[in-house]
């Protein structure tokens, strides 16, 4: 078990969770079912936040996976995927140029959704980053990243890069993998202003939560323009 002690030498409380939870399902078939959350806070008697952070750690390891409606598995085998890319890559494969506006550069502490979703606590520190994205000289996305200021110290000191990713490339930080969610939606006042379109048009909203290694180095939240953006999906088999 990983040795991390606070001042009266006991483990802490999410490491002594997240290393029972290891040990009970290492060597279990995929699709087993983990351990509820319920159980673990009566067996440890620890708050549900601390279960939900070591359950959160074996996630990003791609030991357990969660399943919308039906709980938390024993993950199955990652299949190698196409590589991961930005904005900027997407749009020069698509033959645009792609354009930036930084509309907001800042220091922020993060909120109950973004700590979770980049494996933080509460309060932490955060970079938010909210651009304008164009192509061709259209306007085709909002974008808002949220990174973790600690794994990029600097960041906001150098200077915007023009590609997130590649910037991340050269601090050894690119993604080796992300999960995506797409929804439709209409678009508010603000976001019909930035992307030139009639207030409650239809767009499509874009979740990303990517990680390198085991670190989760980005989340960020996409609104694409619907009548300019289709979504590309790389599909195959196992032969």
């Amino acid at each position: 078990m990983e040795e991390v002690l606070v001042p009266d030498g006991r483990a802490l409380k999410h490491v002594q969770v997240r290393e029972y939870v290891r040990s009970l399902v290492t060597g279990s078939a995929p699709g087993s079912p983990a351990p509820s959350e319920r159980e673990l806070v009566q067996h440890f008697g620890v708050a549900r936040m601390t279960v939900r952070q070591a359950m959160d750690a074996l996630v990003v390891e791609g030991l357990l996976e969660r399943i919308p409606g039906r709980g938390t598995f024993v993950a199955r085998p990652r299949r190698m995927a196409s590589r991961i890319t930005g904005y900027t890559e997407d749009m020069t494969r698509r033959g645009m140029l792609a354009e930036s506006q930084t509309l907001l550069a800042r220091r922020e502490q993060a909120g109950p959704g973004v700590a979770r979703a980049l494996a933080l606590t509460e309060g932490d520190a955060v970079i938010h980053w909210r651009r304008l994205r164009r192509a061709d000289g259209v306007p085709m996305c909002i974008e808002d990243a949220y990174l973790n200021e600690v794994l990029l110290p600097g960041f906001l000191q150098q200077g915007m890069p023009t590609s997130l990713y590649d910037s991340l490339e050269a601090r050894g930080l690119r993604p080796t993998w992300a999960e995506d969610s797409i929804n439709a939606d209409k678009a508010t006042a603000e976001e019909a202003t930035l992307l030139e379109i009639e207030p409650m048009s239809a767009v499509l909203r874009h979740s990303r939560r990517a990680i390198s290694g085991e670190k989760v180095v980005e989340v960020s939240r996409s609104v694409y323009r619907a009548d300019r953006y289709t979504l590309w999906v790389q599909l195959g088999t196992d032969g």
